[in-house]
């Protein structure tokens, strides 16, 4: 994914492991958090990986409701499985779907078992959620197959692409078209405020705000849709949603069902952005990743929208310390490298005397710090203005950030940014300007070398140095896990989210001893049975 040419700073290597270590010192003890902590989310997930799926007539998803039966009348403290496959033995109901239909109506009696009755109860969990984590293993290969019959695109970086009008049926010819003219990746952007939704909407739906909702159908048909495209063209078209907010687990799981490629899942975003609590973000994105990574889906992650909150400049250190967290929080969930679709923007006000040399100064230094990682690139946003002229500039500046600097995802700029959602003929400008930059200017990166002490290389330095600073305070928090004390101080994004607070915290459990969840342990031991 990556330029493999000698580098083009010249940063101290001692100085790079040093921001390395000062993250995982930072991000360790959010990962012990996440390993003693369960969530509804997470367990509805592991439901959802052994085949249940559907919604009552009140579109209430059947997981939600046996997962709050069996918290109601024994807790989740011990895993959901364990005592829904106890009662299934014990024949409360003949099969998961009618056991999570009765138990919606108080017609199930759920326990604790004991002794042999827990080893049997958690024998047929484990068979049974296993067929969903064999699924995602098949998918996987599915995938690979594709990709080895159509190929690949020639050019990096690839070109994605934003469709969503809310209708599932009509972003699917948009995508389709999207496609044809040019673009590699199509993500379909999730209607307003469903990261805020605690279930996953069912089927396939036609109407959403600003986006389409994420659901299981929806992500079967635009991959279906997307398969029939790549074989027409001769290239594998990938596809991307949102696996972030309440439900993150459960869309991820549904992701790596049905063959998504991209997920978005960064490490703080619905934090930040949505006031979603810490704790259950850390612990739902553990077990996301985890599923990414054995689904092999790419995770774009968010640092962009730092930059819209805060000056690109001035904040400009916090996206990298964002990077080194979500590199490290992924590494430790299985992600590998060519995994890690790092964010980053071109968000710098254009007025600013040398806005261009810092772009490429910032965009430089994410690609040496991660050079075997996709690195997306975000448009600009937040300085557009509505006119669309300037607009149209811009995006092709940034473009040409893009090209010199050897990024792997390239998210195309809209020059109706701030106006209007974007028309077909919008995205067909937009995407005529990438294809131009990349055709004119794509193999900058083997002439581009920046003096060694001149203004591009003394920026990468200070934001490097910035972000060792900035990490070094956040591990002399006090408290067991420093980096929750200072999310809570706003740190990042001007934003100040304290662990004890924000949405979704009723929904997280303290483990047992003896918890028990078997997609967890296949996850980790890497076994399929």
């Amino acid at each position: 994914m990556s330029s493999r040419a000698k580098p083009l700073l010249d940063l101290d290597p001692a100085t790079v492991r040093q921001a390395r270590a000062l993250a995982r010192k930072a991000g360790r003890p959010v990962v012990k958090l996440a390993q003693s902590h369960t969530t509804v989310s997470v367990e509805r997930a592991t439901l959802r990986l052994a085949g249940l799926s559907g919604a009552d007539h009140e579109r209430v998803p059947w997981v939600n409701h046996l997962v709050d039966a069996v918290r109601a009348e024994v807790g989740l403290e011990h895993g959901v499985t364990t005592p829904v496959y106890d009662a299934l033995r014990r024949g409360e109901a003949p099969d998961l779907l009618t056991l999570a239909q009765k138990a919606a109506s108080g017609s199930v009696q759920f326990r604790l078992p004991a002794g042999r009755e827990t080893t049997r109860a958690q024998a047929l969990a484990r068979r049974e959620v296993s067929r969903g984590i064999r699924t995602i293993d098949k998918q996987r290969a599915n995938r690979d197959r594709l990709i080895t019959r159509h190929g690949d695109p020639e050019q990096r970086p690839w070109i994605y692409l934003i469709v969503a009008t809310g209708d599932i049926y009509e972003d699917i010819p948009q995508a389709q078209n999207a496609a044809r003219e040019g673009a590699d990746i199509i993500a379909v952007i999730r209607s307003t405020g469903q990261s805020l939704l605690d279930y996953v909407p069912e089927g396939a739906t036609r109407e959403g705000y600003a986006g389409t909702y994420a659901t299981q159908e929806n992500f079967r048909l635009m991959r279906a849709a997307l398969d029939e495209t790549s074989k027409e063209l001769g290239r594998y078209i990938r596809l991307t949603n949102y696996a972030s907010g309440l439900c993150m687990p459960e869309i991820a799981t549904l992701a790596g069902l049905e063959r998504l490629d991209m997920m978005l899942n960064d490490s703080m975003y619905g934090i930040l952005f949505r006031d979603i609590n810490p704790i259950r973000t850390f612990v739902d994105q553990r077990f996301s990743r985890q599923i990414h990574a054995r689904a092999g889906i790419i995770i774009n992650t968010g640092e962009d929208n730092y930059l819209t909150t805060a000056d690109a400049v001035e904040a400009a250190h916090t996206v990298t310390v964002s990077q080194l967290l979500n590199e490290y929080f992924a590494k430790e969930a299985g992600l590998e490298d060519w995994q890690l679709g790092l964010g980053h923007a071109f968000e710098i006000n254009p007025e600013l005397p040398d806005s261009f040399r810092m772009e490429l100064a910032h965009a430089l230094l994410a690609r040496q710090l991660f050079p075997d990682a996709p690195l997306k690139w975000m448009p600009p946003t937040k300085h557009m203005t509505g006119d669309v002229f300037r607009g149209y500039l811009l995006d092709g500046f940034f473009n040409l950030v893009g090209a010199m600097t050897g990024q792997g995802i390239l998210l195309v700029g809209m020059m109706t940014e701030a106006v209007v959602t974007p028309f077909l003929s919008d995205r067909d400008l937009a995407l005529q300007n990438v294809r131009y930059v990349l055709n004119a200017a794509g193999g900058l990166t083997e002439d581009f070398h920046p003096p060694r002490d001149g203004f591009i290389q003394t920026r990468a330095r200070q934001v490097l140095g910035d972000a060792i600073d900035l990490l070094t305070d956040i591990t002399q928090e006090p408290g067991k896990a420093p980096l929750l004390e200072a999310i809570a101080d706003g740190a990042f994004g001007l934003m100040k989210r304290p662990a004890d607070r924000g949405k979704g915290l009723d929904g997280v459990v303290v483990r047992a001893d003896d918890y028990d969840n078997p997609a967890t342990t296949m996850l980790e031991e890497g076994s399929n049975r």
